[in-house]
């Protein structure tokens, strides 16, 4: 069987049925098959606006769009190291070895086990980073009005 990676662009087909006309935006790839041109419907797109679905068309001509300038990035927060790392923490089940139930002791534990294994610091500089006062500043949050689950 071939792959089917090919060119992806917004099919759009008109017909007409007693007297109205249906319009359809089908986001479809082309590939080739036994040497023929063949398509994959990969999504319809018949329920968005008229607008998206024509920016969504000119992104996939790789077309810059008109009416805004080019995004620049100002600060970006690093996540998926953590969210990873997380993720195995509770794959592993090391939560419910800690505590049966959640509390802000099992929760520090886990945030100390994770900032270990991402950036590895002493004990002092680890709870220095994990203060909610670190939070606020870094990430721009408001952590004064969060209540812990006890």
């Amino acid at each position: 069987m071939a792959s089917r990676q090919g060119g992806i662009h917004v099919a759009t087909t008109k017909r007409v049925y007693k007297g109205r006309v249906y319009e359809t935006h089908l986001l479809r790839r082309s590939y080739r098959e036994d040497g023929k041109v063949k398509h994959q419907t990969l999504g319809n797109l018949s329920h968005l606006p008229a607008d998206l679905i024509e920016t969504i068309r000119r992104r996939l001509r790789d077309d810059s769009p008109s009416e805004s300038p080019p995004w620049k990035i100002l600060r970006s927060f690093p996540h998926g190291h953590v969210a990873a790392t997380l993720g195995i923490v509770q794959t592993l089940g090391l939560e419910d070895l800690l505590g049966s139930r959640p509390c802000r002791e099992r929760s520090l534990v886990i945030a100390m086990i994770i900032a270990r294994i991402i950036q590895p610091a002493s004990k002092l500089a680890t709870a220095r980073a994990l203060e909610e006062e670190t939070a606020t500043t870094s990430l721009g949050i408001d952590c004064r009005n969060q209540q812990y689950r006890r």
